[in-house]
């Protein structure tokens, strides 16, 4: 996801180039994509950020407007990118990216096949995951949309990892020329068992397959295909719960309710001598508690082995 030197290799650690691509993070719900031009201009109401001063700055820096704001300049990392991307489809989001890559016992130098494309989110972080020498085969029906997602890998740097093709997976199956090759495969397709057959002869033995589905009837029907030639057939939902977590003060009469790590605090007290009434004390401390926009369900992910012919 990060820019691919020639050789295939990652490149963690170069600078902000002119004509690279870089998240601006204006604040924790407000991030965006921007190609880095010398002579252009950013404008929001932190105030005027010139791109020539972002040029040769490592990624992570913190850059000033003429005004005194602030943003930070983050590599396109396939995390980031999935939170910023141009939605031409539902995508898939980390909770659920992260199982299917663990699932699919994705390396590098894997061999991966996807249908369909999308928006690319999930393809760019199986790009990673394959890097540097493996390669991703994604395929769309349709074909706006495949032009779209090949120019997004253009604009990231993983064009020589990802091969974009038109396909009606459903209908067609998998080229041939694949047949064989694939380490693993990936299906989000309205009728998943349609392609389960052709997705077997794609893979190697003991290779891994996932579906993505939305309901349970798509789950159990993909089932039923995957018994004939699969074995170890799991399904999972992912329901994530994400805490804010953010330093405050805590008086000495307020219950826990939630805090991590508190301090603890003297009661108020009265003298023994007198009248005198000690105020309470508060202590910094950190507090957790649930988002208020927790994500429900989005899908279930199916996964299944093919077997080894004896």
């Amino acid at each position: 996801m990060l820019p691919v030197d020639p050789n295939k290799k990652l490149s963690f650690t170069r600078s902000i180039c002119d004509g690279d691509l870089v998240i601006v993070y204006e604040r924790h719900d407000n991030m965006k994509a921007l190609k880095v031009c010398k002579d252009s201009v950013l404008q929001n109401r932190f105030g005027v950020f010139k791109h020539s001063d972002w040029i040769g700055k490592p990624f992570g820096t913190k850059v000033f407007s003429n005004k005194g704001g602030f943003i930070y300049l983050l590599a396109p990392t396939p995390e980031l990118w999935t939170l910023v991307l141009s939605h031409r489809t539902q995508i898939l989001y980390i909770a659920d990216i992260s199982l299917v890559i663990m699932y699919l016992e994705i390396v590098p130098g894997c061999l991966v096949l996807e249908s369909g494309t999308g928006s690319g989110s999930l393809t760019t972080s199986l790009a990673r995951a394959i890097a540097p020498t493996g390669h991703v085969y994604t395929f769309d029906f349709h074909e706006q949309r495949a032009a779209s997602a090949r120019e997004d890998f253009e604009k990231t740097g993983l064009s020589s990892l990802v091969t974009v093709g038109v396909r009606d997976i459903q209908g067609q199956g998998f080229p041939d020329e694949l047949s064989g090759f694939a380490d693993s495969v990936f299906l989000d397709l309205p009728q998943p068992w349609l392609a389960i057959p052709s997705a077997g002869k794609t893979l190697k033995p003991d290779g891994v397959l996932c579906s993505f589905s939305p309901c349970i009837e798509q789950v159990q029907r993909a089932c039923d295909t995957l018994r004939s030639n699969f074995t170890d057939i799991r399904i999972f939902e992912v329901l994530l719960r994400t805490y804010e977590v953010r330093e405050g003060k805590r008086d000495c009469g307020q219950a826990d309710g939630g805090n991590l790590g508190s301090l603890p605090c003297k009661r108020r007290q009265r003298s023994s001598e007198g009248n005198t009434v000690h105020d309470n004390l508060s202590y910094p401390t950190v507090m957790a508690r649930p988002c208020s926009e927790a994500k429900g369900h989005t899908g279930y992910l199916t996964f299944a082995r093919l077997k080894c012919l004896s």
